[in-house]
């Protein structure tokens, strides 16, 4: 099985009191997707699950993201996601408060239904 990159869509999210990464980062991936619509499904004989999904977010603290609850944000295929080191943390003028911007690429790949080269030898 060969992956083929089919959309690639980026966002951005944020939260504005709370430092909570995993809502940047939920937000940033509904941003990605919000606009969206796939429809050559049927013309390639696929359908929506037949989907792989990987989603890399970029925030400032990566190990406190909740990569289970992203991808409750995406309806439909086998999602994957990833946090890595990325996105803004702006202190608040005063307190321990800041906002959290995360930046998030969602990759959508099908596969070509085709032996991979090493399964070919």
């Amino acid at each position: 099985m060969a992956r083929v990159r089919c959309i690639t869509e980026m966002g951005m999210g944020v939260d504005v009191h709370g430092k909570d990464a995993t809502k940047a980062a939920r937000r940033a991936v509904s941003d990605a997707i919000r606009h969206s619509s796939l429809g050559f499904f049927r013309m390639l004989g696929k359908t929506a699950n037949d989907m792989f999904v990987d989603v890399t977010i970029g925030v400032p603290n990566p190990d406190v993201v909740d990569t289970a609850i992203v991808a409750k944000e995406l309806p439909y295929g086998t999602v994957t996601v990833t946090a890595v080191k990325g996105g803004l943390e702006i202190p608040a003028e005063q307190g321990s408060d800041a906002i959290i911007i995360a930046n998030a690429a969602v990759i959508v790949s099908l596969d070509d239904s085709k032996p991979s080269r090493a399964s070919r030898a």
